[in-house]
């Protein structure tokens, strides 16, 4: 340390192993007395925070493509199918005009036929609800590791923690935003475990992006069961106009399936729902896959295969309702959502 230093400053590098909020350690001092027969150390409180937020690397990656357009950043506009469901104008009749766009009441108070004109409609609101009650805190896979992090810790490994479902949830839904201000659509957030503990209404704009940042970086799950009829009462009082509300939770238990089905049709009767969940590990067809090693293999082949047919089902009870459901694979999560939110756009399902 320089004599006398009108003002000094030290940085230190870390690797951040858990999102949250971790408050700063005391710091300790020492130094030598002024006639230098010993050592004074002292202990001096910090006021201040370390933030981590959800890291968007690896979601970045899958999603390049979708966000490349001539060398530059921006999700690519597509082709929308259909004229438009907005409605912009009426006009004199022209030949070749269908007759159910005909507006049968000015064409009687005009005399003579009257055509309506629609416009695709630009802006839209996308909402993504985050589930984070027991079943969101199971683990999906490993966590995101830095060669950075290995380098400073002496070749060591770093302590591997597993990614969890809130996780994978909490990235795919700031990917999804950021996919939404790119279309022009605005983006909103809503947090909900056994009521609603977040809901941010649908804006856009870079001040909207970090204010939902900052309303899930700290979010941990809570070991409740999800109340569906709380959080679909909710939005249906306060989301007056159509929007595309894009679901994240697990619905493989029976019980937590059972009350959701009950209570989305609140939601459906209004908006456009799509339901995502994370494929549980063996969940799936029995004759997909390798084949079994073992007599342990074979039933837990039967486990998934029951599993993965009362979630088949599910999507079918759920297909009658107007809500479409889909089991996503952790690994291109964010680039499945990015997906259907495009085929939504392009469609004008909305």
């Amino acid at each position: 340390v320089p004599a006398h230093p009108a003002r000094l400053r030290l940085d230190w590098g870390c690797v951040p192993l858990e999102r949250g909020t971790h408050p700063m350690p005391p710091c300790h001092l020492e130094f030598a007395s002024p006639l230098g027969f010993w050592e004074v150390r002292r202990q001096a409180e910090l006021k201040g925070e370390v933030r981590v937020y959800p890291n968007l690397q690896s979601d970045r990656k899958q999603v390049a493509a979708m966000f490349l357009r001539r060398g530059g950043v921006g999700m690519q506009v597509r082709r929308q199918v259909g004229k438009g469901r907005e409605f912009e104008k009426l006009r004199d009749y022209l030949p070749g005009d269908s007759a159910e766009d005909i507006h049968w009441k000015a064409t009687a108070k005009r005399g003579r036929p009257v055509t309506k004109v629609f416009r695709i409609e630009r802006t839209q609101e996308v909402y993504v609800l985050l589930d984070a009650s027991r079943l969101s805190a199971r683990i999906v896979g490993r966590s995101w590791r830095s060669e950075q992090a290995v380098e400073d810790m002496d070749g060591g490994d770093v302590p591997g923690r597993g990614a969890t479902v809130l996780e994978r949830h909490l990235t795919a839904a700031l990917m999804l935003g950021m996919a939404a201000e790119q279309q022009g659509d605005h983006f909103g957030l809503v947090t909900f475990s056994d009521q609603v503990r977040n809901f941010l209404r649908a804006r856009r704009g870079r001040a909207h992006h970090g204010a939902c940042r900052e309303a899930i970086y700290a979010l941990q799950p809570r070991l409740v069961a999800p109340d569906f009829d709380e959080v679909c009462s909710y939005l249906r009082t306060r989301l007056r106009r159509r929007a595309l509300l894009v679901i994240l939770t697990a619905l493989d238990d029976p019980v937590l399936a059972e009350s959701f089905v009950r209570n989305v049709s609140l939601l459906s009767r209004q908006h456009l729902v799509l339901t995502g969940m994370i494929r549980p590990p063996g969940v799936g067809p029995i004759f997909a896959g390798a084949e079994p090693e073992s007599v342990e293999d074979i039933y837990g082949r039967l486990s998934g295969h029951l599993r993965w047919h009362d979630l088949q089902e599910l999507q079918r009870v759920l297909k009658h309702r107007g809500v479409t459901f889909s089991l996503l694979e952790h690994e291109r999560m964010t680039a499945e959502l990015v997906s259907q939110y495009l085929e939504v756009k392009q469609r004008q399902l909305l």
